[in-house]
């Protein structure tokens, strides 16, 4: 038997050929979808040790155009450009968007370019801090979940960097679960986060290992004791960290984590209290490029309360403003933000 060889020389070129042909006999749907969203996080942590005062605000503009078919596969082609207050130039930050998505009960597959909140939009601060959806709103990489119901649970990689000269080599892989049994549920979120150095450095950088994971148990008492939402959780945390140049081994860090949302039509009271080990214990070497999960979690005691209103909420236009209140190193800071998000779309059946 001869051997078969695949030419490989233009796979993009192939794949995308590929789908669109075999589209063709089957109903499609061309749609769009443009988006903005809009941000003022203003942060006031003047004497903290921990973390620092910073105001960041920007707008992004997000248009996406797509193809599905067979009511199952997609296709979706976009960009989203930023733009930050105070800046001279037109677009600060400019990403790609390509993605293909497969969504058929009880399973759903994204591989490519896509937006972060189709995958990791659930992660408490501990794992993501606000900062990261303003400016890495989007996911490298693949997502895939089992669902049935409320319950779930999906696996999902994000390549964040490259390896270059430049840029250190760097990546994710997550795993996110829940279980309901009546009232009350079960959680786990957690990731492994791989931290490499740049090619060729002048001086010679570790390479770190950070894995951390969340288990919760909650309960569930929207519409039984008030007409609105209430609900709460209390989990354990656990670290494990390592730089493997520094021979350190595995170092492990501990913590208990509760959180309570009550919310009632316009407005809601959302509060988090961590007590534990520091998590972050390489945090002064590499700051926020090795710990993405918001820095308060590097104190051994902290608590957040926010104080939310929704001004706007229809299918098409959120508007919502919160006050934080953080209870951190004996102090008390705050923070104001005002978020806006509009989402349009639109669609038309084609024959091809």
């Amino acid at each position: 038997m001869k051997a078969c060889y695949i030419d490989l020389k233009k796979p993009v070129l192939v794949m995308l050929t590929a789908i669109f042909v075999n589209a063709g006999g089957y109903s499609q749907k061309a749609d769009w979808s443009a988006g903005l969203f809009s941000f003022f996080d203003n942060a006031e942590f003047g004497e903290s040790a921990v973390k620092t005062s910073q105001t960041m605000a920007g707008v992004m503009i997000i248009p996406e155009a797509g193809l599905t078919w067979d009511t199952i596969h997609r296709v979706n082609i976009g960009v989203n450009m930023m733009h930050e207050f105070g800046s001279s130039n037109a677009i600060d930050k400019f990403y790609a968007t390509a993605y293909y998505a497969y969504n058929s009960k009880p399973f759903r597959f994204v591989m490519g370019a896509f937006p972060r909140n189709m995958a990791v939009e659930k992660y408490p601060r501990l794992f993501f801090q606000d900062s990261i959806s303003y400016y890495r709103p989007n996911i490298n990489g693949m997502f895939l979940e089992y669902r049935a119901d409320q319950n779930y649970i999906n696996v999902w990689l994000d390549w964040t960097g490259r390896q270059s000269h430049t840029v250190h080599e760097a990546f994710f892989v997550g795993i996110t679960g829940r279980y309901n049994l009546g009232i009350i549920n079960f959680q786990h979120f957690g990731y492994y986060f791989h931290y490499a150095s740049r090619t060729d450095p002048i001086v010679h950088e570790a390479l770190h290992d950070n894995a951390l994971f969340l288990t919760s148990a909650g309960i569930d008492l929207s519409g039984r004791l008030f007409p609105g939402k209430l609900e709460a959780s209390a989990g354990w945390v656990a670290g494990f960290e390592r730089s493997r140049a520094g021979n350190t081994g595995w170092i492990g860090k501990n913590g208990f984590l509760l959180d309570m949302r009550a919310e009632y039509k316009f407005a809601g009271l959302y509060n988090t209290f961590f007590t534990g080990d520091g998590l972050m214990q390489f945090y002064n070497d590499h700051g926020n490029d090795l710990y993405w999960g918001d820095p308060v979690y590097n104190a051994r005691t902290s608590d957040r309360a926010d104080i939310y209103l929704d001004l706007i909420k229809s299918n098409k236009i959120k508007l919502e403003l919160t006050y934080s209140l953080h209870f951190l190193e004996g102090r008390i800071y705050n923070e104001q933000m005002l978020k806006v998000w509009i989402n349009l779309d639109g669609s038309m059946r084609k024959r091809l």
